[in-house]
């Protein structure tokens, strides 16, 4: 028995000194499962109690916060990295209040201090043109996702693709605002968010022909295997706008499914199918939409909403 132990706190020292040997979380002695005990700062086994690590460093804060605005008033680091800023958040900022330490107000010959203090750290943060560019193009990027409400993950995809971009030297002869709102189109597309050209065209600096050309180009040279949007997830948000009925939905529904079983979507805009199946599914619940009130809402013209209206109710009928 006393061989027995003398061998376990042997092969504890041996394992405080070598952590490596816990990331299996399988105890050596008896196989049993390795349990992390934070209160004691002890690494133990459930099955024979051996401590394989004691003492162990809380890298945790040493305060507590109950509250999200708690917690962002205590926290002593700053902002964590981003692709949505030129420097990546890495920079300082001098703030723009004009208070000491304590709180209180300045005097006039530190305030002109300080807005000169400002003035140098903008110019030092974007160094060249090429920086000044970047920025120039985030900031587009954020403007435009602002617009149509787009969430973080989208936008740092979406710079992401822009760095992309710049470091294979795809800008020159381009605008910078065309392949902006590309980047930021093909980072909708990338996260299955229907979003038409056209509401981009809509908030963008560029036309909706040189969007459509700089992301064909973009996607082009960058090899973005994206896969083509699918015309029902327009439905949700059309139908929303719309204020259609659940019934006049599930119809709309099954009748782009059996247009995309029989390829009719094939080489035809996914937000003009959804508009068109909308229109035709409020027909058979007799709930009559008017083309031109679904045009307004999709950004499709009516003719095209017609045409598309009588291509899906042909292979419905045919097919459904």
């Amino acid at each position: 028995m006393k061989d027995k132990l003398q061998s376990h706190r042997q092969s504890s020292d041996s394992q405080e000194h070598n952590p490596e040997s816990l990331q299996d979380n399988t105890c050596p002695e008896c196989q049993d499962t390795i349990t992390q005990n934070g209160d004691r700062g002890e690494a133990t086994c459930d099955g024979c109690g051996l401590v394989f690590e004691k003492n162990k460093v809380d890298l945790g804060s040493e305060w507590r916060a109950f509250m999200s605005g708690e917690k962002d008033k205590k926290s002593r680091v700053g902002s964590p990295m981003t692709h949505l800023m030129h420097d990546k958040g890495l920079s300082t900022t001098i703030d723009w209040k004009n208070k000491d330490a304590y709180g209180q107000d300045v005097s006039g010959r530190k305030r002109a201090q300080l807005q000169r203090l400002r003035k140098w750290d903008e110019r030092f943060r974007t160094k060249d043109a090429h920086e000044e560019n970047l920025k120039q193009a985030l900031g587009e990027i954020n403007r435009m996702a602002s617009a149509l409400g787009l969430p973080d993950s989208v936008r740092e995809t979406a710079g992401v693709l822009y760095r992309r971009a710049v470091e294979k030297n795809l800008l020159p002869g381009r605008s910078i605002e065309g392949m902006s709102t590309a980047s930021l189109y093909a980072a909708t597309r990338h996260h299955k968010l229907p979003r038409s050209l056209t509401e981009f065209a809509e908030v963008s600096r560029v036309e909706k022909v040189r969007v459509q050309r700089a992301y064909r180009y973009l996607s082009s040279e960058l090899g973005l295997e994206i896969e083509p949007e699918n015309p029902t997830r327009y439905i949700p948000q059309f139908a929303s706008l719309l204020e259609v009925s659940d019934e006049a939905e599930r119809r709309s529904r099954e009748i782009l499914d059996v247009a995309t079983n029989n390829a009719v979507h094939s080489g035809k805009s996914p937000a003009g199918l959804a508009a068109a199946a909308l229109y035709a599914g409020t027909h058979l619940t007799n709930e009559q939409l008017t083309q031109e009130t679904v045009s307004e809402v999709a950004n499709i013209t009516p003719l095209t909403i017609r045409i598309r209206y009588q291509e899906l109710l042909e292979v419905y009928e045919e097919h459904g």
